[in-house]
């Protein structure tokens, strides 16, 4: 006997065999039960999820020889012959290779006709949207108002491309996608019944690149078993799919979340060795990057004892929830520029490394560098240079300044040993020391905080400390910023820092008259600006050239120079 594929052998024949659809199957049988049947019927989804297959059982209903109902015998001759696609009066018409209008009127010239051998003459048209206008119009009429012994069951993956008249006319029934576990489910109930052995991540990648659609989740298991000489190992499975091996992808997102340049280059240079295909390879980042966001915003998304749950809560520990929405952005940007790029792994490469260039802490990091290079110098007349509207540069806004008191005060006994961080002066110190001798933004940048902590704490000034309690102010304007998780972060790190527990006390609006960090950073940013648009109106070349060619300085377009 010759081989059955395994997408045939396992068509349901009963609705009670069917996997999912259940708000389609249940008007379905309560219609068949009840005897309220329509003259027509519209299935709707993608491939391979049943529509074909809840038409054939429909018709089976229809026609089997105990009568209607929504559980056929299966075995009369009616049933017998819908099941092995011989019943004479289910006519299955395929749309896309009779698209004529002479086809569809040749068909439906028989319609007046008694079913030869069932109780209904059942029309199952496959693919309906392929119609020309002309079969539309030649079918409507019939549609409209069939013979009583006559049921049109139509199928189609493209809904909106047939007429309104024609869907005004029929019950739609739309099938949905199947889930993922849903098909490896079934895959697995299949497997034990074919006695194949099978490891489970196996069958959840062939359940995964099914796409919601059982019957290609069927033609890839075996093709799979047929790779696997009758058994289904993962990484064979991997190979035939071309899938790409997860620990590559997870040797990214790890480079990613120690935001290490080098890290992330080493593991793009491994994952070219395999030869991959890049742009699948952004699709199972971005898959990870969405289940580390799922685990954030909703701890028990996703649990330990998950596939790689022990990986997504690890990585969801070490990135911020900020860095995590931006990584998923520009991967998917990056993905969908793929075809544009020169070759496929500088692409990735500059994906990747643009991940980690716009991170929150970089960039405040390049502003308060900058910051502190203009404060902790003389100012003297400075260097500027004019640029036209359009080529203006985009100055990110600082967000971690240095306050113009810029030297660091230690303790005058260690003027030879190596000097501490400003976190290590204040514990020692605090006791005795005022809040003012504290450099509030240099901890800024040794506690190296990100997104929005790190813009809460630069809108704060610190007001005082104690051995137990840090007092800070968080000015009116910016009382948005605050929240008890935001609280919390700032509070570790602080602790972290200083090697011991303390109490955070953040007042909203109190001593308003105190400089943030960030007020100073506008300050002097503005005072930056300021002297640069002098310089440039009291330049003398730049007179010649106003009062020569009767020109104007472009104020928003100048820019001071670092």
């Amino acid at each position: 006997m010759s081989y059955q594929v395994l997408a045939r052998k396992w068509r349901p024949r009963r609705f009670q065999e069917m996997v999912g659809q259940q708000h389609v199957l249940r008007a379905l049988i309560n219609a068949l039960d009840q005897n309220r049947l329509h003259h027509a019927y519209l299935f709707t989804g993608t491939r391979g999820v049943g529509k074909t297959t809840i038409a054939r059982i429909f018709a089976k209903s229809l026609n089997c020889e105990t009568g209607v109902s929504s559980q056929p015998c299966g075995q009369c001759g009616s049933c017998r012959e819908v099941d092995e696609g011989r019943f004479v009066d289910l006519i299955e018409v395929d749309a896309a290779s009779r698209t004529r209008v002479e086809d569809t009127r040749e068909l439906l010239e028989n319609v007046q006709y008694a079913p030869t051998r069932g109780r209904y003459k059942v029309y199952l048209i496959d693919e309906v949207h392929m119609l020309s206008n002309s079969s539309f119009n030649a079918l409507l009429k019939t549609l409209e108002e069939p013979p009583p012994h006559v049921k049109f069951l139509l199928a189609t993956t493209d809904p909106q491309r047939l007429p309104v008249t024609i869907l005004s006319r029929c019950l739609q029934f739309n099938l949905k996608r199947l889930s993922k576990e849903l098909i490896a489910d079934h895959l697995q109930y299949i497997l034990t019944q074919e006695k194949v052995v099978a490891e489970p991540s196996a069958i959840v990648h062939i359940a995964q690149a099914a796409d919601g659609s059982m019957r290609d989740g069927l033609s890839l298991l075996d093709q799979a078993i047929a790779y696997g000489g009758g058994e289904l190992r993962d990484d064979e499975v991997r190979a035939m799919l071309g899938s790409v091996d997860r620990a590559h992808v997870v040797g990214l997102a790890r480079a990613l979340a120690a935001k290490q340049p080098p890290l992330v280059l080493a593991a793009v240079a491994e994952v070219a060795e395999r030869a991959p295909d890049f742009s699948a390879v952004l699709a199972e980042l971005l898959s990870l990057l969405h289940r580390v966001a799922l685990a954030q915003c909703v701890p028990g998304a996703v649990g330990a004892d998950a596939e790689d749950g022990e990986l997504v809560i690890e990585l969801a520990q070490q990135m911020s929830a900020e860095d995590v929405q931006l990584y998923y952005q520009i991967a998917l940007l990056g993905r969908r520029d793929l075809p544009l790029a020169p070759d496929a792994r500088s692409s990735i490469e500059m994906t990747l490394l643009r991940m980690l260039t716009f991170t929150p802490d970089n960039t405040a990091a390049k502003a308060a560098s900058a910051a502190t290079k203009v404060v902790s110098t003389p100012a003297p007349t400075p260097n500027v240079r004019v640029v036209a509207p359009a080529a203006a540069r985009a100055v990110p806004a600082p967000v971690a300044p240095t306050p113009a008191s810029s030297s660091r005060e230690y303790p005058a006994s260690a003027p030879t040993a190596a000097r501490p961080t400003i976190a290590e002066s204040a514990a020692v110190h605090e006791s005795t020391t005022p809040a003012s001798a504290v450099n509030w933004s240099e901890l800024i940048k040794e506690l190296r905080l990100d997104g929005f902590v790190r813009q809460l704490a630069a809108n704060c000034a610190l007001l005082e400390t104690s051995e137990q309690r840090w007092t800070l102010s968080l000015s009116t304007p910016h009382a948005s910023l605050y929240n008890k998780k935001l609280e919390e972060r700032l509070r570790a790190a602080l602790e972290q820092k200083l090697g011991r527990s303390i109490v955070l006390d953040i007042k909203i609006g109190a001593a308003a008259q105190v400089e943030t960090p960030a007020m100073n950073t506008e300050r002097v940013t503005q005072e930056k600006l300021r002297a640069a648009q002098q310089a440039i109106h009291d330049d003398a070349n730049v007179k010649a050239l106003v009062d020569t060619f009767n020109g104007r300085v472009i104020a928003n377009s100048i820019q001071p120079i670092d």
